[in-house]
C-alpha cells in the first residue's frame, strides 16, 4: 500500500509546528518573567525601589544597555551599569565604596537579567543584593517602572 507523502509531511508540520508553540510559550513565560513575585524576600516592587533610591536606601542600578537605558531612560535615583561591562562588579563596588554588604538593587527591562546577576553579585561577595522583579517594562510581578508612571532621567 503506498504512502501519502504530503499527508505524512502535513502530519509532520503540524507536529513540529506545536512543538515550536510550545517551545514559543516557555520562551515568552521566560521573557516576561510572569513566576515573578515583588515583595518576596530579596525583591522590590518599582515604586519600592524608587522611593528606596532616592532616599538613598538602597543603591538602584539599572543594568540594561546603553540602547534600552537611550529608549525610555533611567529611572530616577538609579545608576546606569551596562551588565555585559567587563568591569561590571567593580563599577557596582565602587558605587557602594566597596562595602559589600550595603544594599543594591537590580532592575533591568522584566526581572530575568536582574535575578541573574543578583547571584552573580553574591558570588562576588555582595551580602545585600535585592531583585526589583517588575523591571523597566513589567513582567508577571507588576507593571513595571514606565506604566506605573514613575520618573525617568533621559540617558544620551
Amino acid at each position: 500500500m503506498p504512502v501519502d507523502k504530503t499527508l505524512t509531511r502535513r502530519r509532520l508540520l503540524t507536529g513540529g509546528t506545536t512543538i515550536a508553540l510550545g517551545g514559543a510559550a516557555i520562551f515568552a513565560a521566560s521573557w516576561y518573567n510572569i513566576g515573578a513575585q515583588a515583595g518576596e524576600d530579596g525583591t522590590l516592587s518599582t515604586p519600592d525601589a524608587h522611593a528606596a533610591a532616592v532616599s538613598g536606601a538602597v543603591t538602584l542600578v539599572d543594568i540594561r544597555r546603553p540602547d534600552e537605558w537611550a529608549l525610555t531612560g533611567v529611572g530616577e535615583g538609579a545608576v546606569p551599569i551596562n551588565m555585559l561591562d567587563r568591569d561590571f562588579i567593580e563599577q557596582v563596588s565602587a558605587q557602594v565604596g566597596g562595602d559589600h554588604s550595603k544594599p543594591v538593587a537590580l532592575i533591568c527591562a522584566r526581572g530575568v537579567r536582574s535575578r541573574k546577576m543578583s547571584v552573580r553579585l553574591q558570588q562576588a561577595g555582595f551580602t545585600n543584593i535585592i531583585d526589583v522583579p517588575e523591571g523597566m517594562l513589567g513582567s508577571g510581578a507588576g507593571a513595571g517602572w514606565i506604566k506605573r508612571g514613575l520618573p525617568v532621567v533621559a540617558y544620551n
